[in-house]
């Protein structure tokens, strides 16, 4: 099945959090994770966040008040959160959920290293955070 390895731990309960803005995860091996909705919403699975290979992601700036409003099972191997952004397209599998878990704390670190370098932000209401403007057609006079 698409998303579960052998070995993956299947959850054996998953909760929303809203004041604290946490999914909580437990698996039948007995881990159990807190994954906050901001780190959900920056590690998507989606194509448009990721690319379609390597070096083609793009960076999630400003996703720190981004909230969860409700999970979608998607078959019996992943869930399918929507974010108060409107992202809807990343499906979470079971595998991608507990490695998240597992490596939270290394993975958190190097997208605030990459913000850092990129001089981007998690504040949704930072001007860093907004693309340049095109740039305008140089040349002529502007009469047609």
């Amino acid at each position: 099945m698409a998303g579960l390895g052998n070995d993956t731990p299947v959850p054996t309960e998953i909760k929303l959090h809203q004041k604290s803005r946490l999914l909580e995860i437990a698996f039948a091996d007995g881990e159990r994770f807190e994954l906050s909705y901001e780190y959900l919403r920056v590690f998507t699975p989606s194509a448009e966040a990721r690319g379609h290979g390597p070096g083609q992601e793009t960076l999630q700036v400003g996703k720190r008040d981004v909230g969860i409003e409700r999970i979608e099972p998607v078959g019996n191997y992943a869930i399918r959160p929507v974010f108060s952004d409107g992202h809807d397209s990343g499906l979470y599998s079971w595998d991608l959920l507990y490695n998240l878990g597992k490596h939270r704390d290394e993975l958190w670190q190097t997208y605030l290293d990459r913000l850092a370098a990129e001089g981007k932000s998690r504040d949704p209401a930072d001007p860093a955070n907004i693309p340049p403007a095109p740039a305008k057609p140089k040349g002529g006079c502007g009469h047609h």
